[in-house]
């Protein structure tokens, strides 16, 4: 899915729509004899997303169990022979446009309009690259549409690759020589170096080799010079912002930066939306916010304008008088917006990313001058075999990089240090993968680092990686706005990628979490990620598998998992001399929200108490029962298993699962054992806090359901309650017991103890640890267990003390009137 991070660009459209159009393209469409392999990517590294946007699997691939060729299954009939194509570029590039016009809904396309700018999204991509082989016999890949979405390339593309006569002699206005195809020594598509005919010849080869071999260079080059064409301005003044202008405000950074923007200035804030009219922009900004769980109240509102515009077209697609206007009301330029598609080419990319950020250094430059800050990312490092990530060092080679979108930033990034040199005072933001919010839980779905956390979840393997820079949304957000309400901060460059993970770091808060995990190469992990993939046909990973899918993007995935931790010592300095809060490593505590809220989304998958326990117990405990308000008088035992799928549920709900299996032996119930078929016990329920009046602390809750040899349900429920008494040992062993059949009141009550000779043995020798783990892992995960019901059982036991105590000392405010003593204040 094209995913402008502004989110003011691109037509949203769901994991399942995309994955519904897949299969139903797949069903209709003739397979295609090449594989594809233009499209960029990029790291997980930038303005609010960095996701692959085309989910699900590409069109030309066969459905399982069949061969190209092969007829869905179902089908009845061959379908319709397509229109000749017409053999000229112009002639096929005005099919190729009135084909896309038509299922865009737009008027007449321009061929040289990118069909992405024009509005389209992942699943028109699948639509269009269907109907070109259904009514022309065009059989362009979905990678080929999205390395390069012009009518007038694909059409080139296309007749090149059929070795049809696309030369200067044949349509000098359609040639492939211009400033997207040249490299030094080649004057057309197939001539590239390392381009040979035979691959030429198969749909996606080429574009796929060109790319490689830096294809795009010239194009690219052509865009630095624009810089050079900026004016030479004096330093702008160096005051806080008071009205801003802000692009990609409906995007996942760019929402939580608005937000920080107005919490921590008084600045006005004017945003920049892209949609059909003004209602639908205000309200596209509204949903931006509340979707990311930000509030949108009438203090808010009064905060902000929004403008209609479009950062991908000249002045913004304002008009000169609108342009002057907005020149002259801002004095601070913010650049969040931008296309992040890791399968799309620089070409199709760079109208958003590098031509629209230049508009802005040309709107910081128009009237008063203004300071421009820009979110960039450390995909401009997206290289192989990096050295280093520091804030200062060389960026990587953008002759090396194959992904359109890390070479659009790198490109956009190295203009605006030309700037710098016109005197603009341009800052830049390198945030690496943007993780969720540490306290709303609000994430990007789309995300490269979502989906991978999602899929190592899942499957329970990781790809060895160097490292992760990765940091949570609120903590870029927050920083970045202070940067930009600083004025002595300005025109620096600054890393936002947090304290980098590392993989060891990653396994044991995995395992400690219950999810015990393998480690593996990058290759088997990929190649068994799409076998799974396969089986599992999950909607929420369909982004992921196209991005594996592609020669380009996996590797690109590669380059981000393989970079080095990136370093931040300017951000550092900034933070500390503000107080703000410390870069952290985004580990298990952070992403607990986050987390939560992927698994409720079904991209992540929380340890579940069916899986395997990750630790287990036994409990036994014996004493007497009785009919409901009389003195018990039968003898009744209670033998339980209990375990922990992960540390995760002991730390959020402080809950224990009792397993199936247990049994009730008590006569009064029934002549035969009653068997527990699950439940839940809680330690220091409701924080330890009494329900009623009175010292008794909660300090275990069990809740029980059982079934009866006649198959009559059953409930328990049973306290362990904690008081300001010596006899703290009997306290921990005490549970006192209500219980009743399933829908009617407690009719049997009484108490059931711990026998202490049990206890070691079951509770502390019998503790068994899932035996996948090393011996080292089985003996962390056993005191870690004991370490953490040790401490909440001793806070519950302390609490009625302290309580009494501070009673018997009467510690409350002593609000009885007394005499005053004036000779003592004459003295």
């Amino acid at each position: 899915m094209s995913k402008t991070t502004g989110g003011d660009d691109r037509q949203h459209q769901t994991p399942d729509a995309v994955s519904s159009l897949l299969n139903r393209v797949r069903r209709r469409a003739p397979s295609s004899t090449g594989t594809g392999g233009t499209a960029p990517a990029g790291t997980a590294g930038t303005a609010g997303t960095a996701a692959a946007t085309a989910p699900g699997r590409p069109p030309e691939d066969p459905a399982p169990g069949r061969t190209p060729g092969d007829p869905a299954p179902g089908a009845t009939s061959e379908p319709a022979a397509p229109d000749e194509a017409p053999q000229d570029v112009t002639g096929l590039a005005s099919r190729i446009a009135a084909t896309a016009s038509r299922l865009l809904g737009a008027a007449d396309l321009d061929p040289e309009t990118d069909l992405f700018d024009a509005g389209a999204s992942s699943v028109a991509a699948v639509e269009f690259v269907a109907a070109l082989r259904r009514e022309h016999g065009v059989r362009l890949s979905l990678d080929d549409v999205f390395a390069d979405a012009r009518p007038r390339r694909l059409a080139e593309h296309w007749l090149a690759a059929r070795g049809a006569d696309a030369s200067p002699g044949t349509d000098a206005a359609a040639t492939a020589t211009d400033a997207d195809a040249q490299v030094t020594g080649a004057t057309t598509a197939v001539g590239a170096p390392g381009v040979t005919a035979r691959a030429a010849a198969r749909p996606g080869a080429t574009a796929m080799a060109l790319a490689a071999s830096g294809a795009g260079l010239p194009l690219i080059l052509d865009d630095l010079a624009r810089a050079d064409a900026l004016p030479f301005v004096a330093a702008p003044d160096p005051v806080a912002p008071r009205r801003i202008l802000l692009t990609g405000a409906t995007g996942f950074l760019g929402a939580h930066l608005l937000f920080d923007l107005l919490r921590r200035s008084d600045a006005h804030v004017v945003c920049l939306v892209r949609a059909a009219d003004q209602e639908a922009a205000e309200r596209k900004l509204a949903d931006a916010l509340t979707g990311y769980l930000l509030p949108w109240s009438g203090e808010l509102r009064r905060r902000i304008t929004v403008l209609l515009g479009d950062i991908g077209k000249p002045h913004l697609g304002l008009d000169d008088a609108a342009w002057r206007a907005l020149a002259d009301d801002v004095d601070s330029v913010v650049s969040v917006g931008a296309a992040v598609d890791f399968l799309r080419g620089y070409a199709s990319l760079r109208q958003t990313n590098v031509l629209g950020p230049l508009t802005l250094a040309e709107l910081a430059a128009t009237g008063a001058p203004k300071p421009l800050h820009q979110v960039s990312s450390t995909a401009v490092y997206n290289e192989l075999g990096i050295a280093a990530m520091d804030e200062d060092s060389p960026l990587g080679r953008v002759d090396r990089m194959i992904g359109g979108y890390n070479q659009s930033k790198w490109a956009a990034e190295v203009a605006l240090r030309r700037a710098r040199e016109h005197g603009l005072r341009v800052t830049l933001f390198r945030p690496g993968g943007i993780a969720g919010h540490t306290v709303t839980g609000a994430h990007n779905p789309l995300d490269l680092s979502t989906g991978l956390l999602g899929a190592f979840t899942r499957m329970r393997t990781l790809p060895a990686f160097r490292s992760m820079n990765v940091a949570p949304v609120d903590w870029i957000s927050r920083v970045v706005a202070a940067i930009i309400c600083d004025p002595d901060a300005w025109g620096q460059t600054y890393n936002l990628t947090g304290r980098p993970g590392t993989l060891d770091g990653m396994v044991r808060e995995m395992q400690l979490s219950g999810m015990n995990v393998e480690v593996v190469d990058w290759e088997e992990w990929r190649a068994d990620f799409l076998a799974w993939a396969a089986k599992e046909q999950l909607p929420q990973l369909d982004f992921l598998v196209r991005m594996m899918e592609n020669r380009t993007a996996h590797k690109l995935c590669e380059a981000f998992l393989h970079s080095p931790a990136a370093t931040s010592h300017r951000t550092d300095a900034f933070v500390a001399r503000h107080n703000l809060p410390p870069a952290e490593v985004y580990g298990a505590e952070a992403q607990t929200a986050a987390f939560e809220r992927m698994a409720q989304s079904g991209v992540a998958r929380l340890p579940h108490r069916d899986d395997e326990p990750y630790l287990s117990f036994g409990e036994t405990m014996r004493g007497r029962l009785g009919a409901a308000g009389a003195a018990p008088d039968t003898f009744a035992h209670l033998k339980l298993t209990l375990s922990v799928a992960g540390m995760y549920q002991l730390v959020k709900h402080r809950r224990v699962d009792v397993r199936e299996g247990g049994t009730l032996r008590c006569a009064r119930l029934h002549a035969e054992p009653l068997t527990v078929t699950g439940g839940d016990l809680w330690v220091r329920p409701q924080h330890g806090v009494p329900r009623g009046p009175g010292i008794r602390h909660p300090l275990l809750r069990y809740r029980l359901r059982l079934r009866d040899a006649d198959g009559r349900l059953w409930w328990l429920e049973g306290q362990k309650t904690a008081r300001a008494r010596r006899d703290l040992l009997a306290q921990c062993f005490t549970l006192a017991v209500e219980i009743g059949r399933e829908g009617e009141e407690a009719t049997v009550t009484g108490v059931l103890k711990v026998p202490r000779k049990s206890y070691l043995p079951e509770q502390v020798d019998g503790i068994k640890v899932k035996s996948s783990l090393s011996g080292k892992e089985r003996r962390l995960a056993k005191l870690t267990w004991m370490a953490w019901f040790g401490s909440q059982i001793g806070q519950g036991l302390m609490e009625p003390m302290l309580r009494a105590g501070a009673e018997l000392l009467d510690l409350r405010a002593d609000t009885t009137p007394r005499p005053i003593d004036h000779k003592e204040l004459t003295r």
